[in-house]
């Protein structure tokens, strides 16, 4: 159902990452012409990660489907925070941590929700599985 607490979660990832796509390019927008050109890419992997999350939140009635789309944007967050280190690695100039920074924390809160959302959708399915062995 949609308003299951997993669902909660993967919204609170479509909402963070939404904020990142903002964030990316509020801060790319400041920042020499040859880091900028990455601007449009970070903002279409970060929509990729939300659209995924939103496709988990729609998936409520295929647990395993929606498993594995979690399993999937967990994946895609992993990399997303890669890219963001490697990013904060080469920006040129003497800007302050906090401002080149920001951007890491949202896929590292992302991937807590989706840890916490996979473990609800699994207590789900394990709570049907015991209900259908009763039948």
């Amino acid at each position: 159902m949609i308003q299951r607490i997993q669902s909660i979660y993967l919204f609170l990832v479509t909402l963070f990452n939404v904020l990142a796509v903002f964030l990316v390019a509020n801060i790319l927008e400041n920042q020499a012409d040859a880091v900028a050109s990455f601007e449009y890419e970070y903002q279409l992997y970060f929509l990729i990660i939300t659209l995924l999350a939103l496709w988990a939140i729609l998936s409520f009635k295929k647990r395993g489907f929606q498993m594995l789309l979690g399993r999937l944007n967990f994946i895609l967050n992993f990399v997303a925070l890669g890219f963001l280190i490697y990013w904060l690695l080469i920006l040129p100039g003497e800007i302050q941590f906090s401002e080149k920074g920001i951007g890491l924390v949202v896929p590292v809160i992302s991937i807590v929700f989706i840890v916490l959302a996979q473990k609800a959708i699994k207590r789900d399915d394990e709570l049907v599985k015991s209900a259908d062995r009763f039948r």
